[in-house]
């Protein structure tokens, strides 16, 4: 099963630190702001973070690779459902000149605040996401190496 490496990953204590570290330092480089309170930046602190926040790795079909209790608990998924998904899978297709535009805006300022969007949970039931920001993960040594994007959700309705 594909989803095995990235839960194998996951579920590693190194792995977790660094992808907090990353999605923590990515996140203020580009808004600069914290994501969570200075004084909270430990793995535990935003895997509880009240807010959903997921992650998925660049590439032609990029896939899941992080999603905090709020993510996982939003798209009704447990972290073996979730991890290794294809990242499309959880939106409804967008207008390709759409999609296009939005992707260019992230790629173009490495974030994007005000977000919203249809996405769809396991059991099929479609929610509308407001006030997420999307953000060009990456080593904040490094910022033109995209590693992957990650969301923050702070509305979500359901439809």
């Amino acid at each position: 099963m594909q989803n095995d490496s990235f839960l194998m990953a996951y579920r590693q204590a190194a792995f977790l630190q660094r992808q907090t570290q990353l999605l923590l330092q990515s996140y203020q480089h580009w808004t600069r702001v914290p994501l969570i309170p200075p004084s909270a930046h430990s793995v535990q602190d935003l895997i509880n973070f009240v807010y959903p926040v997921a992650s998925h790795i660049a590439g032609d079909d990029p896939q899941f690779n992080y999603a905090n209790h709020s993510a996982l608990a939003l798209f009704k998924m447990r972290d073996d459902e979730f991890l290794g998904l294809p990242s499309r899978y959880s939106a409804e297709p967008m207008v390709r000149e759409q999609r296009a535009a939005f992707l260019a805006e992230v790629t173009a300022n490495g974030f994007v605040e005000n977000y919203s969007g249809v996405r769809i949970a396991k059991d099929g039931s479609r929610f509308l996401i407001e006030q997420a920001t999307v953000w060009n993960v990456v080593d904040i040594t490094e910022p033109k190496d995209i590693l992957g994007q990650a969301v923050v959700i702070k509305k979500w309705t359901p439809l």
